[in-house]
Parts: structure tokens; sequence; C-alpha cells
């Protein structure tokens, strides 16, 4: 098992100088980082790599489908033409990162909304490009972990069954999904029973706790959920994820508009204590 923070929390765009945090994230014990990969380019990612080689961090990344114009459900085949476009940027992004995990909910653009669930169609479109960016991921030694976000996000995927329906259709072995403890907290009728129910599809997993703020400080029941994970046999990232309010987008986006930690500081050491506190209590 290793112990991850998505850097999500200080920005979209990490760069060689958000250096005195990575240092900080090293530090406090962490194996390695999580890298929103959301503009940019490949010589971007390759430069922050260098930093993080030095550094000593490992490292995945997460992306997502901007707009609807570059959909891969849609029914046009030219905006799933550019949905490929984008998944293949990504993947190279990721690959000058050094990174091995593909994270996110690269499935639809998030807050637009069709009025009903995916149709049979549009999952077909998504199955399809999926499977060919798992192709393209697999060359470039990436393994793709979609994330099923909660219904008032998206309606594309939301829960750990329709992940495991998707990743049945798509087919390719360097294709997983996610599971995002917010995410369940809010869709699954059993957060922690879909674990065990699921452990064959789960190839990475979110950390976060119910208001965003420090794990442990709120009402998931992480003893519980840590203990199913490691009863399950799963050797991937545990990696957190929080917001803040440093970035006023960013802190639109995710809906944050109060402080939910002090400092980074606490929010780190607090984090992977409750990790490691967990995850050895479950042994």
């Amino acid at each position: 098992m290793q112990i991850g923070f998505n850097l999500l929390v200080i920005g979209g765009a990490i760069g060689p100088a958000d250096h005195r945090v990575l240092e900080s994230l090293k530090r406090h014990g962490y194996d390695g980082v999580e890298v929103p990969v959301m503009g940019g380019t490949a010589a971007d990612c390759a430069a922050l790599g260098r930093v993080l080689d030095d550094l000593g961090l490992a490292r995945t990344f997460t992306t997502v489908i901007p707009d609807p114009d570059s959909s891969p459900m849609s029914a046009d085949p030219a905006i799933r033409a550019r949905a490929r476009d984008r998944l293949a940027w990504a993947v190279d992004c990721g690959h000058a990162l050094g990174a091995t995990v593909m994270g996110g909910p690269y499935h639809s653009p998030l807050g637009v909304f069709s009025g009903s669930g995916p149709t049979e169609d549009e999952l077909a479109n998504l199955a399809e490009a999926l499977h060919w960016a798992a192709g393209r991921a697999q060359g470039a030694g990436i393994h793709l972990s979609i994330e099923a976000v909660n219904r008032f996000e998206c309606y594309a995927l939301n829960t750990m069954a329709q992940a495991e329906a998707l990743r049945a259709w798509v087919g390719h072995p360097s294709f997983g999904f996610m599971y995002d403890t917010f995410h369940a907290n809010i869709e699954e009728r059993d957060p922690i029973g879909v674990i065990g129910a699921h452990a064959a599809g789960i190839t990475h997993i979110h950390i976060s706790e119910n208001d965003r703020g420090i794990p442990g400080r709120g009402h998931i029941p992480f003893p519980a959920i840590l203990r199913a994970i490691r009863a399950t046999g799963y050797d991937g990232w545990l990696t957190v994820e929080a917001f803040g309010r440093s970035l006023p987008d960013l802190a639109a986006a995710t809906r944050i508009w109060r402080d939910m930690f002090p400092d980074l500081d606490t929010l780190f050491a607090e984090s992977i204590a409750l990790i490691r506190r967990e995850w050895e209590a479950a042994a």
C-alpha cells in the first residue's frame, strides 16, 4: 500500500514552483502525490516529474473532460474524435510525468446533465473511447482508473455497480475504477460492503471526508472502510483528497464556501496519521 496526496488542494496547475509544498508532503512521509493534469503540455509534466524524482515522490494523476464539445459519450463523431484527442493528450502528459495511474471522472463533463440517466448508446460510445484510451495507456505504462462521482456532479457514472458494468463493457486489462469515500458516502446504500463486492475492479482509492476537509474529523467511518479495503488484499494507492479556498475558481468548482482545515501542515499530518493508524489496526 502507498499513501498519496491529491494536489488539487493547492491548485489546478502544479509546477516546480510548488517545491515547498511537495517537500512538506515528503517530510510528512507520503509516498507520492496525485497531480491534476488539466492543461499545459507534456514538457510541463516532464519538468514536474524531474522535481518529484529528486524528492523521491512517486505519482499518479487525475484529469477531466473539460466541456461537452469533447465528451466521449456524444452522438456526434466529431465530438468523440475530440474526446480521443483529449484522452490521448492526458495519457501523453501522464507518461511524461512518470505516473502509473490515471484517475478522475473522464467519462463526461462535470455539471452537464441530460435530464435522465445515461442511454445505452452513450455508454457504448464511452466504452469504445475508453477501450481505445486504455490501449494507448497500456503502452505508456499507465493504468486507467475511472472515477464514479455523485449525482449532483454527473449523470454518467455514480456507483460502483455502474463502474463495474462499464469495466466489463470496456473489456481491457488496463482499465478499472476508483473507490472514493466522499462519493460512496452519498451514492452507495452500503459504502463499506461495496468494497468487497467490487474488489476486482477497484484499482485506485481516494480517502476523502464527508465535508472535503481533514479525514477523521467528519463522519466517514474510516476504521471500517480501511478494514474492508485491507481485507480484499488491496495493495495500491490510498490517496487523500481534500479541498480548500486558496484558489477561488477551484473553490467554486468544488463548492467549498468555508475553510475546511486550519492549514496545510495540519491537513497533511492528520491525514497520514489516520491512514497509518487504521491500516495497521486493520491487520
